[in-house]
């Protein structure tokens, strides 16, 4: 689990990923952003987690909750993702990978999701949940979250 709050410059309008970062600062040029002010980045994330999202055939489901409302989001890990980026992670619904790049083929982007959950995460004082299950297609009932 990621904690993390929103912010009033929350606009989630861009149409090919998300991201949540533990910058506390966000311009209104940050379209993709969802969340700042995030207790942990990739090179946080337990060693177990990242072994089973390098896996080409891993599938991950993201939650993200603020206010009540949740919306799950489902992508893909890759053996070629890096997971190091000390401050940022981004969900990609293009198979572009770097060192921001959690997850790919995601089947939302920011401005998918939900109205509801959007307008609360543009509440500066709400605090916002990001939970990262793994799992692989071989193993289906084998799920790892992403402890640190």
């Amino acid at each position: 689990m990621i904690a993390a709050r929103g912010h009033a410059n929350i606009l989630a309008t861009h149409k090919t990923t998300f991201e949540i970062t533990k910058e506390t600062c966000l311009s209104r040029s940050g379209d993709c952003i969802i969340a700042v002010g995030a207790d942990k980045g990739m090179d946080a994330l337990s060693l177990q987690f990242k072994e089973n999202l390098r896996k080409d055939n891993a599938e991950v489901i993201i939650l993200v909750e603020a206010g009540g409302v949740v919306d799950i989001i489902n992508a893909h890990g890759n053996s070629k993702l890096i997971l190091d980026h000390p401050t940022d992670i981004v969900i990609r619904k293009s198979g572009y990978i770097c060192r921001r790049t959690l997850a790919i083929h995601a089947d939302k982007s920011a401005k998918q999701l939900s109205r509801a959950l959007t307008k609360n995460l543009r509440k500066p004082e709400e605090k916002v949940r990001l939970t990262l299950i793994v799992k692989s297609q071989r193993t289906r009932t084998s799920k790892t979250a992403c402890h640190s």
